[in-house]
C-alpha cells in the first residue's frame, strides 16, 4: 500500500487544505505517513505570505530528495500558495513532479496517480513527466469539506470560503487564492453537524477574510449579514459547544456581527483583528481601508458587546516609507488598546505585490525592522502578562486537548479567550471534555493549575 507524506506551511487555510487532501488519498487506497523516508508520495503544502516561508519549503523539499535520490518511483510535488505564484519555475528549480495551485487540491490525487502511471511506463526512458495546474476552477471552494478526525479529537476547522477581493498593498494572498467565494450556508452547517455527530464540540470558520463571507453571493436578511446568518446555523447545531472564526478584517465588523456576541453565548470570547499599522498614513499605503481611531472605536465596541473578551492582532513593522514617527503611532495605539496577545512581523517583499514596487529609498533596513519589531513585541508581552495575573486563584473553563506536546504527563487545554492551560489527570478520560480548572500559577503565557472534576 503506497504511503503519503504531507509537510504543511502556513495558516489554519493551509492546514485545512492538506486535510481534504490526505482525506482523499485515503479514499484511494494509500496510507499517510510522518516518516519522511518511507514515502512514496511526497507532497509540501506552501506559503508565501513571507520570503522565509518559502525558503523553509524549497529547502525541505531539496532534503527530501536527497532522502529518495534513489528511489525513483516517488513522486514529489508541491501545493498551495508559492505553487500558485511560481508555478512552472518550480519544475526547474525543484525539479519536483507536480505542482498544483490553490484551487485544485481536489485533483492532487488523480494527477499523483497519473505520474505514477507515466514512471512506470517510462522506466527506460530519460524524459521527464511532469504536471503543473494553477488553473482558476469555479466551486473550488466547496471542495475542502472531509475531515480526518483523531480519536478524541474536540475541535476542528471549518472552510467557508476562498480567496481575498481586499488588494492590501502588503499582501500576496488575493494573487494566490483568487477572488473571494463562498460556500452555501446550508453545506456549512451540515459539514458541523456532521462533525458534532462525530464528538467535535468546537468549530473555527476559515476564510481569507472571514467576516467578509457571502458578501457577493448571498443577501441581507433581517438586517444580518450572509456571514451572522452562517453563525446563527452553527449555533442551533446540538453538541457544538464554542465557535471561532479567523481571520477577519475590521471592515467586516459591521453593527450586526458585534451584536451577535450578545445574544450567541457559543461564540468564544476571542477574536482576532489585524491591525497592521497604527499610523493613518501608513494604513493608508497599506490600502487598508479605515483609520487608527475607527480601529480603537471597533476594539471599545466588541469589547462593551462581551465584557471580558480578549483581543488579538497583526502588525507589520518596516513597512516602506515607515518613519520613527510612524511607528510610534503604533506603539502608542497598542499601549492604549492592550492586546492579549500579538504576531508581529517585519515587513517582506513580496514579488508581484505594489509595496514591493515602491521606492528603493522608502525600503527600511533589516536593522531597523528588527529593533521595531523587539520594541513592539515586548510592549504588548508586558500588557498580556498582566492579563494573567488576575486568573491566578479563579477557575476558568477549558477544553482538553490532550496530552502537551512538550510533557506527556500533563494535558493541555484551551480557555474560551485562547490561553493555554496545562495540568494533570487521565487523558483516556479528559480528552475532548470541557471542565473548569482551578489556576495556581502561569509562566510564558501558559496558565497552571489543578482539574475541577465531578466524582
Amino acid at each position: 500500500m503506497p504511503k503519503v507524506y504531507i509537510k504543511t506551511y502556513g495558516c489554519q487555510m493551509n492546514e485545512r487544505d492538506s486535510e481534504q487532501v490526505s482525506q482523499m488519498f485515503i479514499e484511494r487506497g494509500y496510507t499517510m505517513t510522518r516518516e519522511e523516508p518511507e514515502a512514496d508520495v511526497v507532497l509540501i503544502n506552501t506559503c508565501s505570505v513571507r520570503d522565509q516561508a518559502e525558503q523553509k519549503a524549497i529547502g525541505k523539499m531539496g532534503m527530501l530528495r536527497k532522502i529518495h535520490r534513489q528511489r525513483t518511483h516517488v513522486v514529489t510535488g508541491f501545493m498551495g500558495c508559492m505553487a500558485q505564484s511560481r508555478a512552472g519555475e518550480l519544475l526547474k528549480t525543484a525539479k519536483v513532479d507536480l505542482v498544483v495551485g490553490t484551487q485544485k487540491y481536489h485533483r492532487v490525487v488523480e494527477y499523483v496517480e497519473e505520474i505514477v502511471r507515466a514512471k512506470e511506463e517510462r522506466q527506460m526512458d530519460d524524459e521527464k513527466f511532469s504536471i503543473v495546474d494553477v488553473e482558476e476552477e469555479t466551486s473550488s471552494q466547496n471542495a475542502i469539506r472531509d475531515h480526518i478526525l483523531k480519536e478524541k479529537q474536540a475541535s476542528a476547522f471549518v472552510s467557508i470560503m476562498q480567496g481575498c477581493n481586499m488588494k492590501c498593498t502588503f499582501c500576496i494572498v488575493p494573487y494566490t487564492r483568487g477572488g473571494e467565494r463562498g460556500r452555501p450556508i446550508a453545506e456549512i452547517v451540515e459539514e458541523v453537524r456532521r462533525l458534532a455527530d462525530q464528538g467535535i464540540k468546537e468549530v473555527t470558520l476559515l476564510g481569507q477574510i472571514v467576516n467578509l463571507y457571502g458578501r457577493h453571493e448571498f443577501p441581507m436578511k433581517d438586517g444580518k449579514s450572509p456571514f451572522v446568518q452562517l453563525l446563527e446555523g452553527v449555533h442551533e447545531v446540538p453538541g457544538i459547544e464554542r465557535i471561532r472564526f479567523t481571520s477577519p478584517h475590521p471592515i467586516g465588523y459591521k453593527a450586526d456581527l458585534i451584536n451577535a456576541f450578545t445574544y450567541l453565548p457559543k461564540l468564544a470570547e476571542h477574536v482576532h483583528l489585524p491591525l497592521q499599522s497604527g499610523s493613518d498614513a501608513i494604513l493608508k499605503k497599506m490600502h487598508r481601508p479605515y483609520s487608527a481611531a475607527k480601529f480603537e472605536d471597533l476594539v471599545a465596541r466588541i469589547r462593551a458587546a462581551r465584557p471580558g473578551i480578549a483581543v488579538s492582532t497583526d502588525i507589520i513593522v518596516g513597512f516602506p516609507g515607515e518613519t520613527e514617527e510612524h511607528y510610534q503611532e503604533t506603539r502608542a495605539l497598542c499601549d492604549r488598546v492592550q492586546f492579549e496577545n500579538a504576531f508581529i512581523f517585519r515587513y517582506s517583499k513580496r514579488r508581484g505585490t505594489p509595496a514591493a514596487e515602491m521606492d528603493d529609498a522608502l525600503q527600511l533596513s533589516e536593522r531597523v525592522k528588527e529593533e521595531r519589531n523587539q520594541d513592539l513585541l515586548a510592549l504588548i508581552n508586558t500588557h498580556a502578562q498582566a492579563k494573567y495575573v488576575p486568573l491566578i486563584g479563579t477557575k476558568v473553563e477549558i477544553l482538553c486537548e490532550g496530552p502537551s506536546k512538550t510533557d506527556a504527563s500533563r494535558l493541555v487545554g484551551r480557555t474560551r479567550t485562547n490561553k493555554i492551560v496545562v495540568f494533570e489527570g487521565p487523558a483516556e478520560r479528559l480528552t475532548g471534555q470541557i471542565f473548569d480548572v482551578h489556576v495556581t500559577d502561569f509562566a510564558n503565557f501558559t496558565l497552571y493549575g489543578e482539574a475541577v472534576l465531578a466524582n
